[in-house]
């Protein structure tokens, strides 16, 4: 019965949890890279998006659904996974809220991008280890046609045969470890300089900074004189191997997430188990970090979430977080309550996006945010705050009616 309980409270997190998702992911528009793998890249993620748009229509929560149910995919895996690693089950439901709220794995979920099936699969290989007791080579192999990422997977297998003395495990990571190099390289960008700090901020904005000092020392302790399963190979090689390479080069910090974010079962049971060891009058420090942890982890939460209140306090909203997920829908509402299908934009990044919602290129209306004192504002309002302008040509096309589009309220 108690076990029914926890099962029930797991589920209706998850439907809680699935339903703040879609509300989110319909605030957002559509970005120019995901326009571009909406547009242009025949990869699996396009493939993924033109199924889901085709069934429920081009628009934002189509663009996102597929990314979204491998969020949920993801949550229920762990669930699975984790089923007899706590001796009470409350504290396996404190693991998935944590896993479910980290501001890395939200974003994933939200965005056109690999990471969050990434997790998936690693989620899936470990489960599957788990039930089984030993490698399944085919989900191996075929991690290597899903993302380049899954380089870090073999060279993380390979340390952990090593330990296990295990051959045929060390030949065949070895051997996917290779191909996928060869097919992939490793993506990298910037001059070649030192980023090791900037991999120190995206991990903190990834976990959330109290959680990230914690990862940290978890990895450190395991390390030192822990027992170092699967989970903490995959996170430490991540880990290792992403500061290596920014001691000299920009990395995409995408490429290596989902990996770290693996070893969330490892701070939780370390730090339940040196909670435990002490008598309740000593753990008023344990307890103090946990409810910081978790307000920090739940307010950057909602701040992903409900991230538009933001511009009340930015000076510039230009350095919102999110801005290029904003601003693309409201311009198009604009232009089709005004009966304009087709403009041509200043900004070719804007114009890929504004395609998306049915707005084609033409030339005879002129769409830009540079200020023209001669054009036409498009004001986007929040709350009756102008936030955002956008400036039309109005010698090709004469308004009646200037009024602007407003966000909604509950954006």
């Amino acid at each position: 019965m108690n076990n029914l309980r926890y099962n029930l409270i797991f589920v209706g997190l998850l439907f809680l949890n699935f339903l703040v998702l879609l509300f989110s992911a319909n605030d957002f528009s559509i970005s120019y890279g995901e326009a571009t793998i909406f547009f242009q890249n025949n990869t699996l993620l396009s493939y993924l998006i033109d199924i889901s748009t085709s069934i429920f229509g081009q628009n934002d929560i189509a663009l996102r659904l597929p990314f979204i149910l491998f969020y949920i995919g993801s949550v229920i895996i762990s669930y699975l996974l984790t089923d007899d690693y706590f001796k009470k089950q409350s504290y396996r439901l404190i693991l998935i809220i944590i896993f479910m709220l980290l501001p890395g794995v939200v974003s994933a979920a939200l965005l056109v991008n690999s990471a969050i099936m990434v997790i998936f699969f690693i989620l899936l290989y470990l489960y599957l280890f788990k039930l089984t007791s030993k490698e399944h080579y085919w989900l191996l192999v075929v991690m290597l046609f899903i993302d380049n990422s899954f380089a870090i997977m073999y060279l993380a297998l390979f340390f952990y045969s090593l330990k296990k003395k295990d051959n045929m495990l060390l030949i065949v990571s070895l051997i996917l470890f290779g191909i996928s190099m060869q097919m992939y390289g490793f993506d990298s960008g910037g001059k070649p300089k030192g980023y090791f700090i900037d991999t120190f901020n995206m991990y903190a904005s990834i976990f959330s900074p109290v959680i990230f000092l914690y990862f940290f020392y978890t990895l450190y302790r395991i390390g030192i004189k822990g027992e170092k399963d699967l989970y903490w190979y995959i996170s430490f090689t991540a880990l290792i191997f992403s500061l290596i390479l920014s001691l000299r080069q920009k990395i995409l910090i995408d490429d290596f997430a989902p990996f770290v974010v693996i070893s969330i079962p490892l701070m939780v049971k370390l730090f339940l188990h040196s909670y435990n060891v002490r008598l309740p009058r000593f753990r008023k420090n344990h307890q103090r970090f946990a409810i910081f942890g978790l307000l920090i982890l739940g307010l950057n939460f909602l701040i992903l979430i409900f991230n538009k209140p933001l511009y009340f306090i930015l000076p510039n909203p230009n350095k919102h977080f999110a801005i290029k997920y904003h601003f693309a829908k409201e311009l198009v509402l604009y232009l089709k309550a005004h009966n304009i299908h087709k403009v041509l934009c200043q900004d070719y990044k804007l114009q890929k996006r504004l395609k998306f919602y049915g707005i084609e290129d033409g030339n005879k209306i002129y769409v830009t945010s540079i200020y023209h004192k001669d054009y036409l504002p498009i004001k986007i309002k929040y709350l009756n705050k102008t936030i955002y302008t956008y400036y039309m040509d109005e010698h090709s096309f004469k308004f009646k009616n200037k009024n602007v589009t407003k966000l909604n309220s509950q954006d």
